[in-house]
């Protein structure tokens, strides 16, 4: 006897921002004090950004995931307990090791032995994570899987760099994804390219208890702008592709949010109108893997993302990585 087939579909989002939020303005001012300018007129124009959040020195990565997830949990009614796999996407985890996600387990008081690990794909880290959780429930493995994307990236950087330390924010966001009867993830795809690992990276390791070489983020910004572009065009057409599915029948497309530029670019080359992409990288700035999740949450809580509707994801990030993915909310 046949079996039936046995699809993923987001049932909870969740997203939280630690409490400190920051101003262009106030930012200018605080770089001020490094002899570094910049002011709110050039960051909006250059990026979109006008805000982002920073979490304090006792606030960590774990602690934004925990708090996402759990929103994630309530609103789709399933209790912690219930959850068989934990997938984090970060790169800017609590410690080197245990995972971060392993924390989060903790955290969360999960004591039923649950699977949990760290993907590491920087600003594209959701969509591998989510890809993952998506194989997973199809193989049978898993029912009720945690995505979720969080980064404290704040930690990493250069704030002598006007050029990258205007741009990122911390946050997390957080998905659960269940077994379903009904296709939730209708397609996903994901690529990287080592080649371009030295445009957007932090050269650093730990090494004999110091740090060897540069712990702050390096990017080359017109670099990651040209490669960006052309990328999250082709992989958005992929996904599309393997759904069978034509860009004018999405409902509402969420990119990663790193820049306002690179964004409405891709919304162009796709022939969306821009009413159909959710921005959250104004107040938010680039929170990496968490942005996707974040900007998802966002919307459905305020009901702009209703159920039924075709969601395309989309994220570009250092490695250099890159991946979308097509949901059915």
């Amino acid at each position: 006897m046949t079996q039936p087939a046995i699809y993923s579909r987001v049932i909870g989002t969740g997203s939280y921002l630690p409490p400190r939020r920051v101003s262009n303005q106030q930012l200018a001012e605080e770089l001020a004090a490094r002899q570094v300018e910049t002011s709110d007129e050039w960051i909006v124009a250059r990026t979109g950004i006008k805000a982002r959040y920073f979490a304090p020195p006792d606030m960590t990565t774990s602690d934004l995931a925990v708090e996402a997830a759990r929103k994630a949990l309530d609103m789709a009614g399933v209790d912690a307990q219930a959850v068989d796999l934990i997938i984090l996407a970060t790169s800017t985890p609590d410690f080197v090791f245990p995972s971060t996600a392993c924390l989060v387990q903790s955290k969360l008081g999960i004591t039923n032995g649950c699977a949990a690990f760290d993907v590491q794909a920087v600003c594209s880290g959701f969509v591998y994570a989510l890809a993952t959780a998506d194989n997973f429930i199809r193989s049978g493995a898993y029912r009720n899987v945690l995505v979720i994307g969080a980064e404290t990236f704040s930690r990493i950087l250069d704030f002598n760099d006007r050029t990258t330390c205007v741009l990122f924010g911390d946050g997390a966001g957080a998905v659960l994804l269940s077994a379903s009867s009904e296709p939730g993830v209708l397609s996903t795809a994901l690529h990287a390219d080592g080649r371009y690992a030295d445009i957007l990276c932090v050269p650093g390791n730990v090494h004999g208890g110091a740090i060897q070489g540069n712990a702050f983020l390096y990017m080359d910004g017109q670099a990651v702008f040209k490669l960006a572009v052309g990328v999250l065009e082709k992989v958005a057409l992929e996904a599309l592709d393997k759904a069978g599915l034509e860009a004018s029948q999405i409902d509402w497309l969420i990119p990663h949010q790193a820049n306002i530029r690179i964004m409405l670019s891709t919304a162009r080359k796709l022939h969306l109108p821009t009413e159909k992409m959710i921005v959250t990288v104004d107040e938010h700035g680039n929170t990496s893997a968490a942005s996707i999740p974040l900007a998802l949450d966002v919307a459905v809580r305020d009901g702009r993302i209703q159920r039924g509707q075709r969601v395309m994801l989309e994220g570009v990030g250092g490695g250099f990585t890159w991946g979308a993915a097509l949901l059915r909310m």
